[in-house]
Formats: C-alpha cells, structure tokens, sequence
C-alpha cells in the first residue's frame, strides 16, 4: 500500500448545528503515517515553548478533529484540566464558546480555509491566521480571548493535518477581528464583516523612533528610563506605546515583537 496520506471530507453529525463547518470542513480521515515522518518528535519543541511563554498552547490534529497536546495554562482550560480539555478536543469549543462566538468560529474557519486551499502548496506552512472569541468558565465567568493558529503539518496533497495554537487575553473589546499573515509579508488580509471576505492591507511599519521604544522595552527599561534614553517624555513614550500597539494590532509588548520580526 502506498506511504502517501490519503484523505477525504466526511459529514460529521454534531449536537450543534453551527459547528458544522467547524468540524466538516477541516476533518480528515483515513490517514497513515509517513515513513520517515518524525512522529511525536515534533511535540517536543511544543512543550519547550509552553514552558516559556505565558499564553496556552495546544495541537490540534484533523485527521480526527483532536487535541493532541494541551498546555496546562489555566487560560485556555476554563476550570478544566490539560488531560480533560485534550480528551474533549472540538467537543470542547461546543462546551465552553458562546453560541454567537460558535456561529462566527464556524464561519472563519470555513472561510480561513478557502483562503489556505488557493494558496501554493509550497507558501501554505508560511501563513498563521488569528481572531479574538469568549470562552466561558466552568464557574460561569467569560473571557475573550486572542487565538493563533499555524500550520505543523500539511498532508502530501498540501492539506491542513496538524496546527498548533496559542491563546492569550485578547486586545480588543469584542469578538471577531480576524486577520491572516504571512511570514515576511508586506501586507496582511483582515475579514470584513460586512463583504463577508478577506481584504488585503499593508501590513503596519513602525517609524525608526518606534521601533527605538520597542527595543528598549523589549530590554526591560521603564517608561522613564525610556524617556530619558531617547529624551522625551514619560508621556510620550506612553503615546508611542500605545500607537505601536493600535499599528500592530496587539496587547503587549512580546506580541508586538513578536509581530515586527514574523
């Protein structure tokens, strides 16, 4: 029998009508390993990078809609624990999402993966794609969230096998705020509710005194301190913080380095 992945989409009865296409679309099934694949190796790095950064990490693997690896990041766990969210997996968005946060997840998935399947096969592991959505506890509280996703693995015909995903609070006040990015790309593609569609966009540059600030902050320095290296101040730099942030469309300062170098 041949070594390659094989896959097709199946209809998937679910218990809620809009996570249909969260689950139909993006599910694989029949899939065998590659020979020579590195197998779990690469779940390895995954978990080096949970222990470093604040936000929740998990995998999702389509070939049966799970999660095969789940941070123990209480963000994400909604009173749950790692192993009880990862037993879940998309059971799991059916539990602790919001109906109307559902029906949206359901559309940019679909969505996010119109976009995916016109791209070159080559470019596609290059593309991470984020949006901003509730979950709610198991005490009753809600949270919004900010959810990236990018690719792992990618099936031989280029299909979305394996992705891995962070969550952090998220920026903005509501859900929503989709945005698609691509590795050293001078433009990014943001969902307008209103076309129901992607729209390009120059992707946000930063003038020589913001990335200054940016650095400086990234170093530890305190407003003041940043005042006084690039003689302005603390107001100002306060400004400059905050207009780095509304540019980069991000929260924090990790984010927005992280958005300046990816």
């Amino acid at each position: 029998m041949s070594d390659k992945l094989h896959f097709r989409v199946v209809l998937c009865p679910m218990k809620k009508k809009n996570t249909d296409s969260l689950v139909t679309r993006s599910k694989l099934v029949h899939i065998k390993e590659l020979a020579g694949q590195e197998g779990m190796s690469y779940l390895e790095p995954v978990k080096a990078l949970a222990r470093l950064t604040y936000q929740s990490i998990y995998v999702i693997d389509y070939s049966n809609m799970s999660f095969e690896y789940v941070s123990d990041n209480p963000l994400l766990l909604c009173g749950y624990t790692a192993e009880e969210v990862r037993t879940m997996g998309y059971e799991f968005y059916e539990k602790q999402v919001p109906p109307e946060n559902l029906e949206m997840l359901s559309e940019l998935n679909e969505k996010g993966f119109d976009f995916f399947d016109r791209l070159p096969v080559e470019e596609r592991k290059m593309y991470s794609i984020k949006y901003d959505f509730h979950l709610q506890h198991k005490n009753g509280s809600s949270v919004l969230i900010n959810h990236k996703l990018t690719p792992l693995l990618l099936t031989d015909a280029g299909k979305m096998w394996k992705a891995m995903c962070t969550v952090s609070i998220a920026y903005h006040k509501a859900a929503g705020n989709a945005v698609i990015y691509k590795e050293g790309a001078d433009i990014i593609w943001r969902f307008c509710p209103d076309t129901r569609a992607w729209q390009k966009f120059p992707r946000p540059l930063l003038s020589e005194r913001e990335m200054e600030v940016l650095r400086l902050y990234a170093q530890g320095l305190t407003i003041n301190e940043i005042a006084a290296r690039v003689s302005v101040s603390p107001d100002t730099v306060k400004y400059y913080r905050r207009r780095i942030f509304e540019m980069l469309d991000v929260g924090t300062v990790v984010e927005a380095l992280g958005r300046v170098v990816g």
